[in-house]
């Protein structure tokens, strides 16, 4: 070895420190090649703390730093960027008050839910989109889409909801003012349910922040990181993105689970 270092004139402690230096980068090229498979699999929506769950879920004893440190390096970063919503205290709806009052914490899958619409524009044709959220697991319970914001869009969206209900299941519904949860049919659906309407204050989006959130991951994850020729093709697309976010997109407050995943283990347990 000393006549090698010699021949290539290469100090003994410069060549240690690259064979050092070497030996860690193997370290983690397999943990380098499995961030980099999640990271794919979920089209870029998992920042190092999402992946660093998914590597600990697998068995991986694994440091969010250092998971962060090896996205660095690989050039990987979370392509969402999310909007904060900004609103004034108005004052509550004369329909309904606003029960809900910003508690979005639920203790049991049933119990409160929340709704709201959003629109969509593709090459100058509008798509309508109305869910219905559980607020125990973040869950999109039920939803709706068409190309018009009529009254008929949110009564199959109920109708679809409330076929997930037990007997005894009577959840609180909370919505913004808009029309639609105005007007006397809509009311009618719930009072034959015995469940309880709320209403956020008019002009405060922030009343109703669980399906805003939502509204905005949809948009950040999957609308704005896609392009779209027809209606038709976000339609579908939709389909499939809520089934992911169901089923597989993992939230950190619900201990690395996804929304199904939670309500699952939760039925297990009990």
């Amino acid at each position: 070895m000393a006549l090698l270092l010699r021949a290539a004139r290469l100090a003994r402690s410069t060549f240690y420190y690259q064979v050092k230096t070497l030996e860690i980068s193997d370290k983690y090229a397999e943990l380098k090649v499995r961030i980099q498979q999640i990271y794919a699999q979920h089209q870029g929506r998992y920042g190092y703390r999402r992946i660093t769950a998914v590597l600990r879920q697998a068995g991986e004893a694994i440091n969010h730093k250092t998971v962060q440190r090896l996205m660095q390096a690989l050039g990987l970063a979370s392509l969402v960027r999310r909007k904060r919503y900004r609103s004034y205290r108005g004052a509550v709806g004369r329909v309904a008050p606003n029960l809900l009052n910003r508690q979005f914490q639920a203790h049991h899958f049933n119990q409160k839910w929340v709704t709201d619409i959003t629109e969509f524009n593709v090459n100058g044709r509008k798509l309508y989109l109305s869910p219905v959220m559980d607020l125990y697991n973040g869950e999109i319970v039920a939803y709706q889409t068409g190309t018009r914001p009529v009254f008929s869009l949110v009564r199959a969206m109920l109708h679809k909801a409330f076929a997930r209900l037990g007997l005894s299941d009577k959840p609180q519904l909370h919505s913004d003012q808009g029309w639609h949860y105005q007007h006397p049919s809509y009311r009618h659906l719930l009072a034959e349910r015995a469940i309880a309407q709320s209403m956020s204050r008019k002009g405060n989006c922030l009343d109703n922040a669980a399906m805003e959130s939502f509204f905005g991951t949809l948009k950040a994850e999957y609308f704005h990181l896609n392009r779209f020729e027809t209606i038709e093709q976000l339609q579908q697309g939709l389909d499939h993105y809520i089934h992911y976010y169901n089923h597989e997109r993992i939230k950190m407050k619900l201990k690395g689970l996804s929304p199904v995943q939670y309500r699952t283990q939760a039925l297990g347990a009990a």
